[in-house]
């Protein structure tokens, strides 16, 4: 009798300690994002203007960082649906039941970033520049970084100004645009060629889209950040400006009539010029601060954004705000 009484009371000891474990077993799924989802259900597409050999080797580091957190994959080019639809494919192959495409540019405000949302299904009308994208063969180039997988381009019936096909949903984060971590990099750059910052005048120096509009909007972003990096520093000035490349006459000369009138201003004022890039990666731009600024005394930040680790875990922010 004792010994059925004392099996009786071990039972039911087994039996409560079982309730508990669930208990907490519940409530931990409850409250951690991380088992919110199965692994491998959230990927990322990261898209980037492809470039030279070390600019698409930055970008593919990037996005191995993110891939030890989300499957990710990269599509080179501007808008350039073959790309994407490729690294969309390769991602649902990975299981991703939902994608965040992450732009690695440095502002939303462009027709690539609008042209690459009607790609992935935002927008009832195609943007006009997206058939010009659509001439420009980026993964013949070498910007995919591998052949598409499904010889997209090789399909006659493959139409580059289309939607893309997936099964998964897609979610589009930001650009950089005004994003804190540009301030924070942009002022270690300003710091590493900086010798008595209460003397000196900070120009932060974008290259800037075509259209006036989008080029205000750029401004903006670059406002707040210089705002944020002289609450951070002690420089006399941090002005800011886009040299708008790409942009026909008389834009392009009033640009450098502008970059020129700001570095003078300075140096009058016996301040020195520090020249802060705000570039993913150098790319020619410093080439055409030489001849836009020949005869005038400055320094200029040798590095863009990239490399640097921030990026990677701003990628990884973005991802987890959109999902």
């Amino acid at each position: 009798m004792k010994f059925m009484l004392n099996l009786k009371r071990y039972f039911a000891a087994l039996f409560a300690l079982v309730l508990i474990v669930s208990a907490s077993q519940a409530q931990h799924s409850h409250h951690d994002p991380a088992m919110s989802h199965s692994k491998g259900d959230v990927g990322v597409l990261l898209l980037a203007h492809g470039g030279q050999a070390n600019w698409n080797e930055e970008v593919r580091r990037v996005a191995a960082e993110v891939d030890k957190k989300f499957p990710t994959e990269v599509a080179f080019g501007m808008a350039t649906k073959r790309t994407i639809q490729d690294a969309i494919n390769k991602l649902e192959e990975r299981g991703a039941s939902t994608i965040v495409a992450v732009p690695l540019f440095i502002s939303s405000k462009s027709t690539v970033i609008t042209s690459t949302e009607y790609l992935l299904g935002s927008g009832k009308t195609a943007p006009a520049d997206l058939a010009k994208f659509a001439k420009m063969d980026h993964g013949s180039m070498g910007h995919a970084g591998h052949a598409s997988s499904d010889m997209l381009s090789e399909s006659p019936a493959f139409d580059p100004t289309t939607p893309v096909t997936h099964k998964a949903v897609i979610k589009m984060a930001a650009a950089l645009d005004a994003d804190p971590v540009v301030a924070k990099i942009l002022l270690d750059h300003a710091r590493s060629i900086s010798k008595a910052p209460k003397k000196e005048v900070v120009v932060i120096v974008a290259h800037g889209p075509v259209d006036d509009a989008a080029n205000d909007l750029w401004l903006k972003d670059m406002s707040q950040i210089a705002n944020e990096m002289k609450a951070e520093s002690s420089y006399k000035r941090i002005d800011y400006l886009t040299v708008r490349d790409d942009a026909p006459e008389p834009i392009r000369s009033r640009a450098t009539e502008e970059f020129r009138s700001i570095v003078k201003r300075a140096l009058d004022e016996r301040s020195s010029v520090l020249i802060v890039p705000l570039l993913l990666s150098y790319g020619g731009i410093e080439e055409g601060v030489k001849k836009r600024l020949a005869g005038l005394d400055y320094t200029i930040s040798p590095q863009g954004l990239l490399p640097d680790a921030r990026i990677a875990q701003w990628v990884i922010r973005s991802v987890e705000a959109a999902h």
